[in-house]
């Protein structure tokens, strides 16, 4: 698994979109049993927090220390670093395993040979994530442009996966077909270019050329803004799945 953001954990756990309950109530409510939950490749422990509502025990794991440093503790939360393909965990031990915006950059045959090592036969496995933003028509532009021209280039193969909504990751399980979800954002101009800022895209950018992309559009965008609702929507993605 490549770690792209132990550089920038910090600006991670403060600008990156949070998933609404909504989605984190639905998606449990398929679980029978809520004693043990895992959530891979945690970040800033986001999802771990969320499932901590519902779990008596979340184990949350990342590759990165740094990203664990900026995880909010909880009194059920237990971080640990690991990687995804190989965990130190006992067989059939989850009774649900999420993965948030992460699983594209697993190597999938030993990814997913681990998770039908760990989780229980009845538990549930779960992908979440979100795609590509919208907002104003105007600002969206610009944005697009930044996205598909300015930083196209740098953005990793496996980002692919994510522009395709999650559809195209191999997923073998028997599948369970949910409910489309929409995150709902009103962002200030510092909320916004702190997320552009958390790309991987970006930060490639960067690390390559020495100067930040988002100073070619900063001073467009935020005129851009300014004058427009400042309103985001995520679509949210979402695929539920038990072992065979």
């Amino acid at each position: 698994m490549k770690d792209n953001f132990s550089k920038q954990a910090a600006e991670y756990s403060k600008f990156r979109p949070q998933y609404p309950d909504e989605l984190i109530d639905y998606l449990v409510s398929f679980v029978k049993s809520k004693s043990v939950a895992l959530d891979i490749a945690t970040g800033n422990g986001q999802v771990a927090q969320q499932l901590a509502r519902f779990f008596e025990t979340v184990y949350a794991i990342d590759i990165s220390q740094n990203q664990l440093d900026n995880a909010i503790p909880s009194d059920n939360i237990i971080y640990k670093v690991a990687a995804a393909e190989n965990t130190f965990f006992k067989n059939q031990e989850f009774d649900l395993i999420t993965v948030a915006q992460a699983v594209h950059w697993f190597d999938f045959d030993l990814f997913y040979k681990e998770i039908y090592r760990i989780l229980k036969p009845d538990g549930l496995f779960a992908v979440l994530g979100y795609g590509l933003f919208s907002t104003n028509e105007d600002s969206d532009k610009i944005l697009r442009n930044f996205y598909y021209n300015i930083i196209g280039p740098y953005w990793d193969a496996e980002r692919k996966y994510l522009d395709e909504n999650y559809k195209t990751i191999p997923f073998p399980f028997d599948e369970i077909v949910t409910e489309p979800f929409v995150n709902h954002f009103t962002w200030s101009f510092e909320e916004l270019i702190g997320y552009l800022e958390t790309w991987s895209a970006t930060q490639h950018y960067f690390s390559k050329n020495n100067k930040n992309p988002l100073d070619l559009i900063y001073d467009e965008l935020k005129i851009s803004w300014q004058k427009n609702n400042k309103k985001v929507l995520f679509p949210l993605l979402l695929r539920i799945g038990k072992l065979k």
